[in-house]
């Protein structure tokens, strides 16, 4: 495979996660899945941030994204069973690694919506792709592609939406 094609791959492989981790800014709302519990240091478990409908929503949307890739290029995932699985399962792992974000920054104290270099860039990203691996997985170089660039993407896709006044912050 030339380098072009590993690129575009990587790409088309993780794009049910990119769209999971970005579509709870516009599905969003409504209950927290914290449900306003706090954890044992007094502070939230996750914050208003995220809610069920942002999750549910989030994953859906992944997984749509993934089944319409399936349609176009059936011969990447092999059989419908596994592209639903594999979608699936990016986009569960994308919003899991969101959420333990989220925990980890309430636990260091930032408030909803602050930032958090790294965090906030990878850990959707490495739990989308520890929870795929066992159904599908990339090589080295593709990983490391994407831990390399998918930050650059991140912030470029929230200063968009701040622009579009879907996010009140640009990061």
């Amino acid at each position: 495979m030339g380098w072009l094609s590993s690129i575009l791959w990587a790409f088309w492989y993780i794009l049910p996660a990119y769209f999971a981790n970005a579509s709870p800014v516009l599905v969003g709302g409504g209950r927290p899945i914290d449900g306003g519990r706090k954890w044992g240091d007094g502070r939230r478990i996750l914050g208003d941030g995220k809610t069920w409908r942002g999750f549910i929503g989030g994953v859906s949307i992944g997984t749509l994204i993934g089944l319409i890739q399936y349609f176009i290029t059936p011969g990447f995932y092999g059989d419908f069973k596994t592209a639903f699985l594999l979608a699936f399962l990016l986009s569960f792992g994308a919003l899991l690694g969101d959420l333990v974000g989220s925990f980890l920054k309430r636990r260091a104290d930032l408030p909803r919506g602050a930032p958090a270099i790294g965090l906030d860039q990878l850990g959707f990203l490495i739990a989308a792709l520890a929870l795929a691996y066992p159904v599908k997985t990339l090589s080295s170089g593709q990983i490391i592609l994407l831990l390399v660039i998918s930050p650059f993407i991140h912030w470029g896709a929230n200063y968009f939406a701040y622009k579009m006044g879907w996010k009140s912050v640009p990061w």
